[in-house]
């Protein structure tokens, strides 16, 4: 199972969906940017950008089927009213309205795909993610995280939910059955810690009988991870979760260059591999990069990735820890 969000996860389940497994995705709701603002202030629904996108990962690709994927990912380019967002959001607030219930919903919208496993909200609780900076000043909601209107050199000391969000009895009960648990990849902050906050994820997750595998970010990222090494995302990590990390998965590869010179106009760099092989957890090294760079709709207002970890690639190693543990 993965637990995670944003592009990162829609990477990792990609390649994962291959395989003859029985897959489960654990997905943060604690989004508030982009087309997800509009879905929780006009719509009143937590946000579905992460779900939908998991959503298209484990999809069936073939068929009548392959094409309700392509329609999913659609973003609207024209219509004032409607430009920026996806039919899948559309599709699953229209269907949360129909069925009086956001949880139906998600319900209904696997039958729809017939996505291969299951994608659970990691909570229900309508919350916001908020960070602690070390100059004492505080930011509210996840997309002023993400994309920092202040000095996205200043380091985060502290990030926390408010309300508090309590577990979806369903994310227990799938970690608890998991033989694999992915975390990431995927920003540090914003896709991947929000999960660790909600309530009895941690103890879950220490209790878990599974391997747990941090998959490492290839690059930094400016407002979130300025200038971390590997060494710092594995600290930070472990201050949410503690020692439950047993494998870390670290890129070996090279980002293209044309990637870089991008990237460093961003203030971001690859993500310096400095952490020791006498750590507690086992440390993986495998060349994961895609050569592939991503493009976006002219329409979406968010930054996004240019280079991500290839789909197959990653897959490939993790099915190989699942298979030395057996």
């Amino acid at each position: 199972m993965c637990i995670g969000g944003g592009t990162g996860m829609f990477v990792a389940l990609k390649g994962l969906k291959e395989y003859p497994l029985e897959l489960s995705a654990i997905v943060t709701m604690a989004d508030s940017g982009g087309s997800n603002k509009r879905i929780r202030d006009e719509f009143g629904l937590l946000p579905t950008s992460d779900i939908r996108q998991c959503f298209v990962a484990l999809s069936d690709e073939k068929g009548g089927a392959g094409l309700l994927r392509k329609l999913f990912m659609y973003r609207f380019e024209k219509g004032e009213g409607i430009r920026g967002m996806t039919m899948g959001n559309l599709f699953m607030a229209a269907l949360a309205d129909i069925l009086g219930s956001q949880e139906e919903a998600i319900r209904q919208t696997r039958k729809v795909l017939r996505i291969k496993g299951r994608v659970i909200p990691v909570s229900y609780t309508n919350t916001n993610l908020s960070a602690r900076y070390e100059d004492g000043h505080i930011v509210g909601e996840e997309h002023l995280i993400d994309e920092p209107q202040h000095d996205g050199r200043l380091k985060i000391k502290d990030v926390f939910l408010k309300p508090q969000a309590h577990a979806n009895p369903e994310a227990l009960e799938a970690i608890g059955r998991a033989d694999l648990i992915v975390l990431g990849p995927g920003d540090l902050y914003t896709s991947l810690v929000p999960n660790i906050l909600v309530s009895g994820i941690p103890e879950a997750l220490a209790t878990s009988n599974a391997i747990i595998v941090y998959v490492l970010n290839l690059m930094t990222k400016f407002g979130q991870t300025f200038q971390f090494s590997a060494r710092d995302h594995l600290d930070t990590l472990e201050k949410y979760i503690g020692s439950s990390i047993d494998c870390v998965l670290i890129n070996s590869g090279s980002v293209p260059k044309r990637a870089l010179d991008v990237y460093a106009k961003f203030n971001e760099v690859p993500v310096e591999d400095n952490v020791m092989d006498e750590n507690p957890y086992k440390l993986i090294r495998r060349d994961l990069v895609s050569h592939h760079m991503v493009t976006k709709s002219k329409s979406d207002a968010l930054v996004r990735s240019l280079i991500r970890h290839d789909s197959n690639k990653l897959a490939a190693a993790l099915i190989h820890i699942l298979k030395v543990r057996g």
